[in-house]
């Protein structure tokens, strides 16, 4: 990889080196996040009925090791987060996909369940290791001011994970026995992360940059009550969002939408989340941090309020589920420069996993939130307000 030995008249008004930007992480990055969301976490809900109907164990067992994997992330990224403040992602992104690769093929050889679960708790290390936050922490390092457009960049070409490897995956299914699927993918997994990691993240970790104001440690902001409302606002919001693309399907069958235009209204949704995310930079270069983070979280809570309201017509729900992934599509990136934003990066890596590991964990405990209080709530439409009331506090906790 050829370095720059000069710095460009952009990086010296910013303080960033040319040569702290290497031109190979960027495209290295956007292909390893399509290919390890792709077969790590979109493959699963493809191949469960597969596993299921093959094993005779059943969804609710299967998808609570997936869930495990889930949760196992949230807590391994805090380790993994202080590894990579001292060490870079290049020893950790690359290990992280050998791992994977390795844990992918426990689950699709595990003999009995006890088993398959174990080996999802390894895909959930891998998961902490290789997915969104060792990547968003070595964009933050490596282009400082610049980070914005490099995190959205690598979250547009992660958002291409599903289209990719959904079809993929259902396509190999068809052909194939879910078990060799899996091998298949752990195989495609770790010959092409692996090397993008090992060859095209080994550009020099830079030192931690001085803030302009007297340096924030990162010990000290672990203490900072802000800190942690800020996560709780994080979480409650997770909640709320994941819980609503989980029972948007439901809801608009409720409706009366047939099957088919509550598919394509959860997948148009997706798009909707990538197109938010183009709209990210110019609307964080418009409006402060605290008031940004409010108004997005409003928003979610908005388009969620909204869903609950409206009885249709269908192509009206479909449009405000469109919105609501354009929220979310936001909420990625606001998630990625919070710590940044508002403690600098000296701590990135740790300091960002301990931020969003409550909403991981509220992540995957989302399906089974909404499958549980549904019914007792009286349908989707009541639980979607009361999914509201959540957006609404976490709203409060992030102007805290």
């Amino acid at each position: 990889m050829a370095n720059t030995t000069h710095t460009t008249t952009h990086g010296a008004a910013t303080g960033t080196p040319l040569r702290s930007r290497p031109r190979a992480a960027l495209p290295a990055l956007c292909i390893t996040q399509i290919t390890g969301w792709g077969i790590l976490y979109y493959a699963f809900p493809v191949l469960l009925s597969h596993i299921t109907r093959s094993t005779g164990w059943s969804t609710q067992a299967t998808t609570a090791a997936f869930s495990a994997a889930l949760l196992t992330s949230a807590l391994a990224g805090i380790p993994v987060g202080r590894l990579l403040d001292r060490r870079g992602p290049r020893t950790v992104m690359t290990a992280g996909s050998v791992l994977g690769a390795a844990a992918l093929a426990g689950v699709a050889l595990a003999p009995n369940l006890p088993v398959f679960f174990l080996a999802w708790f390894a895909v959930g290390t891998a998961m902490a290791a290789t997915f969104y936050q060792p990547a968003f922490a070595a964009l933050t390092r490596w282009y400082g001011p610049d980070r914005v457009r490099a995190l959205t960049t690598v979250t547009l070409a992660g958002g291409l994970a599903s289209t990719a490897f959904a079809p993929l995956t259902a396509a190999l299914a068809g052909h194939l026995s879910w078990r060799s699927t899996y091998l298949t993918l752990a195989l495609l997994l770790a010959a092409v992360t692996v090397p993008l990691h090992a060859l095209g993240l080994r550009h020099p970790w830079p030192p931690p940059p001085e803030t302009s104001a007297t340096p924030v440690q990162g010990r000290a902001v672990e203490r900072d009550p802000a800190f942690w409302r800020l996560s709780a606002a994080f979480a409650f919001s997770a909640l709320a969002m994941f819980t609503v693309i989980f029972g948007l399907v439901p809801l608009l069958t409720a409706r009366g939408a047939g099957p088919t235009l509550a598919a394509w209204a959860l997948g148009l949704g997706g798009l909707g989340q990538t197109l938010g995310r183009t709209l990210y930079a110019p609307f964080a270069s418009r409006i402060p941090v605290r008031a940004r983070t409010a108004v997005l979280i409003a928003g979610g809570g908005a388009t969620t309020l909204a869903l609950a309201a409206t009885p249709g017509p269908a192509a009206l729900l479909v449009a405000l589920a469109v919105l609501g992934g354009t929220v979310r599509g936001n909420l990625t990136l606001l998630q990625a420069t919070a710590v940044a934003d508002r403690w600098g990066t000296a701590a990135y890596g740790r300091l960002s996993a301990l931020l969003v590991a409550p909403a991981t964990v509220a992540g995957a405990l989302a399906p089974w939130v909404g499958s549980a209080l549904a019914g007792p709530v009286g349908g989707y439409p009541h639980l979607f307000l009361l999914l509201t009331a959540v957006s609404a506090l976490a709203t409060l906790l992030a102007l805290a």
